[in-house]
């Protein structure tokens, strides 16, 4: 073998060696972001499930906006002490909440006097009189009790008629048409069941275990028919009112989360439905929940055909195609993901200067400014957000598609990057109207109630429970939004609903949640302050 041959293959030796060096350092910086990423979403993932659920900043994060008063290198002489680290006092009670929340309660008065024959002074034999007296007050419970009324309506005929005529005629005495004719329910009966499922989260297997042990033979089966009949029938005349209401809005909040129904045509037990919320907030509130099969864009969109106006929506695409929508971004779920990214980092680097900490900074400055602008009208809430809001939106924008490049699209931070630069568009919308908000998390408490009940009930039996699910949460949320006890309402729709023209628009309007023709008893009291 010459010393070329042997040249040549060592030449082509240290190239193979070469190439394999560079696909095993390339292997290995894949196999490190890997890692990391892995090892960032643990980090959130714990501090998702064992930390502290509030995003509440600290007031290192509000830096960025205060360079003048943080850029000088002279130490103070006396430390302040962090927002999070303060202790706080103690809440005094207000003077007077005690009398104000007994002012409205009933009130049983018992009084304790000494004997005649003890009214005698023990010091000098002669009598005692009455010189004052000790008012001790105690909270008394009185549990639900269960009652069986009778309604006897007599029937009349006419005796001479009776012996005379074919037809005799009969007369009945005038009586209340029931919401549950055949029926043991009552309104009071189906409120209350209503109101212990859908406002306090109380199963019906719970229920009937409740009514039980009060020796009243009630299934879960007949409660859940009882439940669907009520809303189908008669809550859902209110229901489609109120959504011809909330179609004539200019702003609405929309919002969906998942839900479990266990025997839909077609689908597995386990498949997965959903509960959309959309919620109007200009004019009296009104809430209204939507179930569907799926997610689609098409759900949305037939729910608000008709609708004119912004939409708050937190960035889903299914809302994309709502006719006559402009859709309004939110800064919630923007500045979630600066904080989430923030969280994933390890302990020690979350207190220095990073990326994520500058993007959470940009998105507290801009709540900041909501803060101050809060008492504000319309109009000047406009002009506020463009002086001050404006500037801040510019320089963000600037910094993201600096940062785009240079991080990694996968990991917690590229990903919050990735949203606020893909709804850019919307998320800029509030600058137009002095009437937008700058977050989506109206919805998001409106649907709480739901997300929460939903751990304690866990799934719809059939798709028409579901149904009457959504359509009782939204007359319940639609009622307490209004200042109504949701209880005395349904009951009081319940009583009306069956008596009553549905076929006149003002009739069934002044059975609306903000009517001022409802009763005065179905209100929430209002304590003084």
């Amino acid at each position: 073998m010459t010393m070329e041959n042997t040249s040549s293959e060592t030449i082509e030796q240290v190239e193979v060696l070469q190439q394999r060096c560079t696909s095993l350092e390339q292997e290995n910086a894949e196999l490190k972001q890997q890692v990391n990423l892995l090892l960032e979403q643990r980090r959130l993932d714990r501090q998702k499930r064992f930390g502290a659920s509030s995003e509440r900043s600290d007031a290192e994060q509000m830096r960025l906006f205060n360079e003048p008063e943080t850029a000088s290198d002279e130490e103070p002489e006396i430390e302040e002490p962090l927002v999070d680290t303060a202790t706080r006092k103690p809440r005094r009670k207000q003077p007077g909440q005690r009398e104000a929340m007994l002012a409205n309660l009933p009130v049983e008065r018992m009084e304790y006097r000494l004997p005649e024959a003890e009214r005698v002074c023990p010091c000098c034999g002669g009598p005692l009189h009455e010189m004052s007296a000790e008012v001790h007050r105690e909270l008394k419970h009185i549990p639900a009790q269960t009652v069986v009324v009778e309604r006897v309506r007599y029937i009349y005929g006419c005796r001479p008629c009776e012996k005379n005529e074919i037809h005799p005629p009969v007369v009945k005495a005038d009586m209340p048409r029931s919401a549950f004719p055949g029926s043991l329910a009552s309104a009071s009966m189906v409120s209350y069941i209503m109101s212990k499922k859908f406002v306090e989260g109380m199963p019906l297997y719970r229920q009937e275990q409740q009514f039980t042990r009060q020796d009243i033979s009630l299934s879960r089966q007949t409660l859940a028919n009882w439940v669907v009949v009520g809303a189908t029938r008669w809550l859902s005349l209110i229901f489609d009112r109120l959504h011809e209401e909330l179609l004539a809005r200019h702003y609405l909040h929309a919002d969906e989360t998942t839900l479990q129904v266990l025997h839909e045509p077609g689908r597995a037990a386990n498949s997965k439905s959903y509960m959309w919320l959309y919620r109007g907030r200009d004019g009296p509130p009104i809430v209204l929940y939507d179930y569907q099969e799926s997610r689609s864009k098409e759900h949305p969109k037939t729910f608000l055909r008709g609708f004119k106006g912004y939409l708050h929506v937190d960035g889903y695409a299914g809302y994309h195609d709502v006719e006559n929508a402009t859709l309004v971004g939110c800064w919630s779920h923007a500045r979630r993901g600066f904080n989430d990214a923030l969280q994933s980092l390890p302990s020690a680097e979350q207190k220095k200067t990073s990326a994520a900490r500058t993007g959470l900074q940009y998105c507290n400055e801009l709540f900041k400014i909501e803060r101050g602008l809060k008492d504000a009208t319309p109009e000047e809430r406009r002009a506020g957000r463009e002086k001050q809001s404006r500037p801040v939106l510019d320089a963000f924008s600037a910094w993201l598609h600096e940062q785009s490049p240079l991080v990694l699209p996968k990991s917690v931070l590229g990903k919050a990057i990735t949203y606020c630069m893909n709804q850019w568009s919307k998320l800029i919308v509030f600058l137009e109207d002095g009437n937008l908000e700058l977050d989506n998390n109206r919805s998001e408490r409106s649907i709480k109630p739901f997300v929460i009940g939903r751990k304690a009930w866990m799934f719809s039996n059939t798709p028409r429970g579901a149904r009457a699910s959504a359509i009782t949460y939204s007359l319940v949320e639609t009622a307490k939004e209004n200042g109504l006890d949701p209880r005395l309402y349904l009951e009081y729709l319940f009583e009306r609903l069956p008596n009553i023209q549905m076929d006149d628009e003002h009739v069934v309007d002044a059975l609306l949640p903000w009517s001022e023709e409802l009763p005065e008893e179905i209100r929430k009291r209002k304590t003084r302050a």
